[in-house]
């Protein structure tokens, strides 16, 4: 008789403890996804419940010993990956020649390190199973930039994660390992619970924030589309069609 058994799906999530992070993995656990939640202090998360279905991990990701030890915890739980979101990022708005040395290295290594580490680590096991998808999350600041609100660092650290998807989307095609990008707006996430709500909606064309679903169901439709790759959706109330 043939075995027809397939295993449910796993994912990585990094920046799991909060915002879209969150909202991604509690999507995922709710569709009978396997999930690894990493971040800083993920294991103090009181939204992410108990369930053998669910592996937290604690650690810097943009240091390559935590990427491993996330990829070691997938596979000696689960046995496979099938996902990388890559959501780790920080966001800080400041005129350019008020960043520090300290700021500098904060945010590039929480939104470029964090990413090259990981979904290096990731790819041998996709290329064993031949197949995977990694998912990373940018933003629209780094192609639409604002001078009523300039945060150079947003757009050195993130402008670059889209070119590098669309690079790696060539690189594994003839492994089926497939590299997408979606770039919100600004989202209605606990990081903008004290800012001007009005304000921030005006930022999109659109007149409003956007919701946390709003990008799960942009996640939701790239892993389905498995003839999509190298693709960039920007999720963002029409900002990148111009203001």
């Amino acid at each position: 008789m043939k075995d027809d058994y397939t295993p449910e799906p796993v994912a990585i999530v990094t920046g799991a403890s909060s915002g879209i992070g969150l909202g991604i993995s509690q999507a995922l656990l709710g569709r009978c996804w396997r999930v690894v939640a990493a971040s800083r202090t993920i294991s103090k998360s009181r939204d992410l419940k108990a369930s053998p279905n669910l592996v937290l991990v604690d650690g810097d990701v943009s240091r390559k010993e935590t990427a491993v030890s996330v990829v070691d915890a997938a596979l000696k739980h689960f046995d496979r990956i099938d996902l990388l979101v890559n959501n780790a990022g920080i966001f800080i708005a400041k005129a350019f020649t008020d960043y520090t040395e300290e700021d500098y290295n904060l945010v590039m290594n929480t939104n470029d390190a964090s990413f090259f580490y990981m979904t290096q680590q990731v790819i041998p096991q996709m290329k064993k199973q031949n197949s995977g998808h990694v998912l990373t999350i940018s933003a629209v600041l780094a192609e639409q930039p604002s001078r009523a609100a300039p945060a150079l660092l947003a757009v050195l650290s993130k402008s670059p994660l889209a070119a590098a998807s669309k690079a790696l989307a060539l690189e594994y095609a003839a492994n089926n390992i497939r590299f997408n990008t979606i770039s919100p707006g600004i989202i209605n996430t606990p990081m903008h619970a004290k800012d001007d709500q009005a304000a921030l909606a005006k930022f999109h064309p659109l007149a409003r924030m956007g919701e946390i679903s709003d990008i799960v169901d942009a996640m939701l439709y790239l892993q389905n589309a498995t003839f999509v790759t190298g693709e960039n959706i920007r999720v963002d109330g029409g900002v990148h069609a111009g203001r």
